[in-house]
């Protein structure tokens, strides 16, 4: 297996789990819906709905960390960072991988593993209300991430060791990008002609524009 293929693998199982656990949003959002319905409707409020809620955006926050981490997503002070040349990038990011990211990660896992199967164990339920939904699928979910986490960073940690070796940072698994991202690449790029960046940058900043003045206008509509 090639150093690219392996990056590759390590960023398609991160995109798999990200994209798998953003329906939880939808699942979320009906719950929401159905538990408006059921209270103001029928005056009938589910007491552990507000559990259930924290479960699923807990459990949507979580699975989603490798995936962001795939995609150079999290935020970073980069004032600085984005002016280093791809070599001091690169080891300044090894440096902050194995002092703060291993350890960090690693205490996440190991100490999520043991609160998963204290809760198993004593079939644990939510005390916020009388008759708690079980938190211990829940908090199975903890380690899990963590793994996942734990597995992109070695893929990071590889991506570092190329890009001292090579001076360039070794490509991504590509997705979706923001407008702004995507019309920034396409001004950079060496592989596009003149003709097809102008067309594509001029589509972006239409379809930027037309998003600001839907904005604008529901603005008005509220006033």
């Amino acid at each position: 297996m090639t150093v690219e293929r392996f990056l590759h693998t390590i960023d398609g199982i991160s995109t798999w789990v990200g994209k798998a656990a953003a329906w939880l949003i939808i699942v979320l959002m009906s719950v929401v819906c159905l538990e408006v319905f059921k209270r103001y409707i029928l005056n009938a409020p589910t007491a552990w709905i507000f559990d259930l809620n924290n479960m699923l955006y807990g459990s949507l926050f979580m699975l989603c960390g490798a995936y962001a981490l795939a995609q150079n997503a999290h935020v970073r002070g980069d004032f600085l960072y984005s002016s280093m040349r791809p070599r001091t990038q690169a080891t300044l990011d090894l440096i902050l991988y194995f002092v703060f990211f291993f350890p960090g990660i690693g205490a996440l896992v190991y100490a999520g593993y043991d609160y998963a199967g204290d809760s198993w164990r004593i079939a644990e339920h939510s005390n916020v209300t009388a008759d708690g939904p079980p938190v211990y699928h829940f908090k199975t979910v903890i380690p899990i991430a963590g793994a996942l986490v734990l597995l992109q960073g070695i893929a990071e940690v590889t991506r570092c060791i190329v890009c001292l070796k090579t001076g360039a940072w070794p490509a991504r698994l590509k997705d979706v990008s923001e407008i702004d991202v995507v019309e920034e690449q396409l001004a950079h790029s060496e592989h596009v002609d003149e003709a097809s960046r102008q067309m594509a940058i001029a589509n972006a900043q239409q379809i930027e524009e037309a998003a600001r003045q839907r904005g604008m206008g529901s603005g008005d509509n509220k006033i």
